[in-house]
């Protein structure tokens, strides 16, 4: 009796827990390679990303040696490699979670292209997200536009059963598992560590504090947020075991959890999110100042809550969802500015800035996608003093303010005249033609 041979192609679900692709292939199958190829396409468009992957990667080997196999790595085209291992290793079929990107839907078209010439099959699998984004569908649509009743079907749908780890994975004989690379320095010094064994730490330490993040996800200085979404990102932590580990469908924790399905079903739909305006009809009356784009990127707009959340994100590569509102704000509504430069800036840094997600929230703010009140605006110092209101994540972030006492803190430019002079801080940035209503 012949022993039956398959790939499992690896993006972004770098771990052995609740891996619908890796867990029924083992049982499937005799051999199974656990195959990652480094792509050059997708190479250097972010240290910090490449360094978490990087770390991760080493993180899966480890797991996947613990239960008798390795992590193959290979560098080059994913569909000509894959189908190089495949030759070299006689192997049926390739397995992969299914993704949702523009590029991701090519290279599995591509994929399926090629293995079809060479009579392999080609299966792919949940796991990316808790409900598949082609699984609810409104009536006349093929995606839902509004999260609301999207969050309604989402709630009332039967999730899929979570999966343990295969209890072995075997390597065909004679293959070579491939050296890993090692992790670049990034950019940002405070930088989240990747891996599969550090994301489930985090989501057991963070646990025990849900009870609370109702009322403490938006205290921007108290930091309760989960910090997860890096790992979900990368596919480190199913999104399904964080949603049942959080268990309450209706609680405010997994409603976010829901938006991020949400927007994998549009951009499903709409693969231009990254590009082009999601909303029909959306006025895209841009200015571009490569000036006021620069002082934004470094956190040197002269609006501490502003240059907080992007000097938060140079340091860890990762900002606070409410700080995320905000300067995306400024840089739209406040500065005018086009929302496609900062969708770049925010890829640059954030480790878990994905297309889904960093595109369609951009999106939202900027008036572009799927808001529906696409002409809200976020008043700057208002935020600040109602999510910051003792100021202590600016000035964290922001030292030349250490020392402003109290609200004075959000509005330097009304401190006296001698006492601004010593500040090494700028004068508020500003859109020309109008002084907006928080300069007042």
């Amino acid at each position: 009796m012949s022993t039956r041979t398959a790939i499992v192609l690896l993006t972004r679900d770098l771990r052995v827990h609740d891996h619908p692709a890796l867990a029924t292939t083992c049982a499937a199958f005799d051999r199974v390679v656990p195959l990652y190829v480094l792509d050059p396409t997708l190479a250097d468009r972010s240290p910090n990303r490449t360094r978490f992957l990087h770390q991760s990667l080493a993180a899966l080997r480890e797991a996947l040696r613990g239960l008798g196999g390795d992590l193959v790595v290979r560098h080059g085209d994913p569909v000509a490699e894959t189908l190089r291992v495949a030759r070299e290793v006689g192997a049926e079929g390739v397995a992969l979670s299914a993704d949702v990107s523009r590029y991701a839907s090519r290279r599995e078209r591509r994929l399926r292209a090629e293995c079809e010439r060479q009579r392999l099959a080609v299966k792919t699998f949940p796991g990316l997200t808790v409900v598949d984004p082609g699984d609810l569908r409104p009536g006349g649509g093929d995606h839902y536009r509004v999260f609301s009743p999207y969050h309604r079907a989402w709630s009332g749908r039967a999730w899929r059963e979570e999966l343990a780890p295969p209890r072995r994975v075997t390597l065909p004989d004679g293959v070579t598992a491939g050296p890993l690379p090692d992790p670049p320095p990034g950019e940002s010094p405070d930088a989240a560590v990747g891996g599969e064994d550090v994301a489930r730490r985090r989501l057991k330490q963070w646990l025990p504090t849900l009870p609370d993040y109702d009322d403490l996800h938006d205290d921007m200085v108290g930091d309760g947020t989960s910090r997860l979404s890096p790992y979900l990102r990368w596919g480190c932590l199913s999104p399904l075991t964080v949603a049942n580990a959080a268990g309450d469908r209706g609680s405010p924790f997994v409603r976010q959890v829901c938006w991020r399905d949400f927007y994998y079903q549009v951009t499903a739909g709409f693969p231009e999110i990254s590009t082009k305006a999601y909303r029909r009809g959306a006025t895209e009356d841009w200015r571009y100042d490569d000036d006021a784009l620069d002082a934004w990127t470094r956190g040197r707009t002269g609006v501490p809550i502003v240059d907080a959340g992007m000097r938060q994100m140079r340091a860890e590569g990762w900002m606070h969802n409410r700080a995320r509102l905000i300067t995306a704000g400024f840089l739209t509504k406040s500065l005018g500015l086009d929302w496609r430069p900062g969708v770049a800036v925010f890829f640059r840094w954030l480790l878990d800035g994905d297309v889904a997600n960093n595109s369609g929230n951009w999106q939202w703010v900027a008036g572009t996608g799927n808001d529906s009140r696409p002409y809200r605006g976020f008043n700057p110092i208002r935020q600040a003093e109602r999510y910051d209101p003792h100021g202590g994540y600016v000035r964290r972030w922001v030292p030349e303010l250490a020392g402003v006492d109290g609200k004075a803190v959000h509005q330097p430019w009304r401190l006296p005249d001698e006492l601004r002079r010593t500040l090494d801080y700028p004068p508020p940035l500003t859109a020309p033609g109008a002084e907006p209503v928080w300069l007042r």
